[in-house]
């Protein structure tokens, strides 16, 4: 292990202000191994693997009672 650069990195990140602090935290724990909730909704809007909805009947309303 090399304590000196340890040392050295905790000094620069204690140097920094909080908003910066706050962006290293983001960027360090991002983990982006899996899509996020939105970009699985603008991949399936921009797919047509759904398109055959558009063409199905509406046939629940709001008044069809309580939701499960």
């Amino acid at each position: 292990m090399n304590s000196k650069l340890v040392h050295t990195l905790i000094e620069i990140i204690r140097s920094l202000s909080p908003e910066e602090r706050n962006v290293l935290t983001q960027e360090l724990l991002f983990d982006d191994s899996e899509p996020s909730n939105q970009e699985i909704i603008k991949l399936a809007e921009m797919g047509s693997s759904f398109n055959f909805l558009n063409d199905e009947p509406d046939i629940y309303t709001l008044e069809d009672g309580e939701p499960v």
